[in-house]
């Protein structure tokens, strides 16, 4: 399961940050804040299922 979730991450960072590159206006807006949005998600998914043995 975590494996999979930083594999959604990174790869969300990946297009997040290519689109830039790629896409202009209104497309590009949309496709970063989708994958913006999908990375938050794992990146909270990712700490909430932390271990806390500290």
């Amino acid at each position: 399961m975590k494996a999979l979730l930083w594999t959604v991450l990174l790869i969300a960072l990946a297009v997040n940050v290519s689109t830039s590159f790629v896409f202009d206006g209104a497309q590009q807006a949309l496709i970063s804040v989708g994958t913006g949005v999908l990375a938050l998600g794992t990146g909270v998914t990712i700490y909430l299922t932390r271990r806390r043995d500290a």
